[in-house]
């Protein structure tokens, strides 16, 4: 894989996770479903998931980057199933409303497997780590992707801050604790 490609393919991950944001969004405010706790971790594991890219688009592709990514993956699907445990008894509702037959949880977990899998599999390119080569600047692409998620990390914070405020986050939360007042 040439460094180019590898840039592009980053900043398409990165558009990946910015899309999975920006639907968590649609979800919290055109359906009025504030996010549980467990839907903050998730949220925050899809964020963490774009650290690889970001650092491989900045510095160049190295192991350790798509580690981190591998690591924020694997919290985000433990997290998810905990999530899908909580609410696997015949009868439970779940928590908030399904997408095609599906919770968001569940999607979420559906997400983290899939970034492991094509993590995996992109490591298995070694000739991406080749330190001879020079690692070309970042296109608007790929500069526009880590901005959009960015950007979507920031709106998470002032979102989550809301909701939560400085204390705990209710477990099934209903209003935004910090505009009740």
């Amino acid at each position: 894989m040439t460094p180019e490609r590898a840039v592009a393919l980053n900043a398409l991950s990165l558009y990946g996770v910015a899309a999975v944001l920006a639907a968590a969004f649609a979800a919290q405010f055109v359906l009025n479903e504030l996010p549980c706790p467990l839907c903050l971790l998730q949220r925050i594991m899809f964020t963490a998931l774009a650290i690889g890219p970001i650092l491989n688009i900045r510095f160049g592709p190295r192991p350790s980057h798509y580690a981190l990514s591998l690591l924020a993956a694997l919290i985000g699907a433990m997290v998810s199933t905990r999530q899908i445990l909580l609410h696997i008894m015949p009868g439970e509702a779940g928590y908030g409303s399904a997408l095609r037959g599906y919770h968001y949880y569940t999607w979420a977990l559906l997400g983290f497997i899939a970034a492991i899998a094509l993590l995996s599999i992109i490591l298995l390119f070694d000739r991406q780590f080749d330190g001879g080569r020079a690692h070309p600047p970042a296109s608007a692409f790929a500069r526009t992707a880590v901005w959009l998620v960015i950007g979507l990390t920031a709106l998470n914070v002032v979102s989550a801050l809301l909701e939560c405020g400085f204390g705990a986050c209710a477990d099934n939360p209903v209003v935004y604790e910090l505009l009740k007042r």
